[in-house]
């Protein structure tokens, strides 16, 4: 390891080694990093198009042959074996199917060297964290999850724009696997220009369950009825924004949106419960014709929207020791997330390691 951060043969260093704090000269801190993903569906193959566009070296491999065509007709690398691919990577994305991940991490991990950064897109985060723990792998495996997606599916949907201004999820490590986390988070906010939210596994699932997964049940409730009254036909024809925002993930790939929610089964189960008794609230309200409570409970539920369209958000920042056990770091890392907060900028200074974080203000306590 050379003195300003760079490996021996000149590439951007991994594993938190961070070459410098972030500049607008983004693309040049990264100039000889070398990248791989695999699995070039919708987020994969955004996140291929990213990296590619902002002109750095980086491989896509996906199991169909003609998806590999397609990319290299589009003019990317796609190596016919996943070996190829990740070899001499200095990080590696995994956006397979769920199902996938524990498998490809243990191939990847053993062809590629120790100091290689290893992630994952996927939309659960614990059941891979623990596997990720019981095989010694986070020490250079940070699980992630890219909060952003689309009705269509497959590399042909992706976009190089696809995660601008996402909130990314990167679940933080204590020990080796902190420096990893630094750095991949450096790299999200700036190549990506992502919003970093760093969490605990557990939390980021409990938090998905209502942000993403329950939302796809009840997606796929509306659209269902539907589809099963005689008047189907009539309810599309009159069908409007209410209808179409409120079935949009519905229209995701199906086998895709069941390996989701089967990998968070207990916390969905337990947030659409909280769902379900809203939703019995409502009912009863409007069965007993009580317009104030119908009001009351529609009025809460608009105040979270409005948060969610209009938040405020304050600066913190916060200085950790760079070397040592980083329990303090990370421990204050994930109650920013829990918080609802994010990051916007990770730098490694001699001795020290740099955060700023920005944390949603309500208005009662501005």
């Amino acid at each position: 390891m050379t003195d300003d951060g760079t490996s021996p043969r000149g590439d951007a260093a991994p594993a938190g080694r961070l070459p410098g704090p972030s500049t607008p000269e983004t693309p040049g801190r990264y100039a000889d990093l070398r990248a791989a993903v695999l699995g070039t569906g919708l987020i994969g193959g955004s996140v291929l198009l990213r990296l590619h566009t902002a002109g750095l070296d980086v491989t896509g491999w996906d199991p169909d042959p003609a998806t590999r065509g397609h990319a290299r007709a589009r003019g990317l690398a796609a190596p016919e074996t996943l070996d190829e691919a990740v070899r001499g990577r200095d990080v590696v994305f995994l956006c397979g199917p769920l199902p996938s991940l524990p498998e490809t991490l243990l191939r990847v991990a053993a062809v590629t060297p120790p100091d290689c950064v290893l992630t994952d897109v996927g939309s659960t985060k614990a059941e891979l964290a623990g596997f990720a723990a019981r095989h010694r792998l986070l020490d250079r495996f940070v699980p992630g999850h890219p909060m952003a997606g689309a009705e269509s599916a497959g590399l042909t949907a992706a976009s190089p724009t696809l995660l601008d201004s996402a909130a990314w999820v990167l679940c933080p490590a204590p020990g080796p696997g902190t420096l990893a986390f630094r750095w991949l988070a450096a790299l999200v906010v700036d190549v990506f220009g992502a919003r970093v939210v760093p969490m605990d596994a557990a939390d980021h699932d409990a938090a998905a369950a209502l942000a993403s997964h329950v939302p796809h049940l009840l997606a796929g409730a509306l659209a269902g009825a539907v589809s099963r009254t005689p008047l189907r036909d009539a309810v599309l024809a009159l069908a409007a924004g209410s209808f179409s925002d409120g079935t949009r993930v519905a229209g995701t790939p199906a086998r895709r949106t069941a390996s989701m929610l089967l990998g968070n089964r207990e916390r969905v189960l337990a947030e659409l419960a909280g769902v379900t008794g809203y939703l019995t609230d409502l009912a009863e309200a409007l069965r007993a014709g009580d317009g104030d409570a119908l009001t009351a409970l529609h009025a809460e539920a608009g105040a979270v929207r409005a948060a969610l369209r209009g938040r405020a958000y304050g600066v913190e920042t916060r200085d950790f020791p760079a070397d040592g056990g980083h329990a303090d770091e990370v421990a204050w890392l994930r109650e920013v997330g829990a918080a609802g907060g994010h990051l916007s900028d990770c730098a490694v200074r001699p001795g020290t390691v740099a955060y700023t974080a920005h944390r949603p203000v309500r208005p009662d306590t501005a």
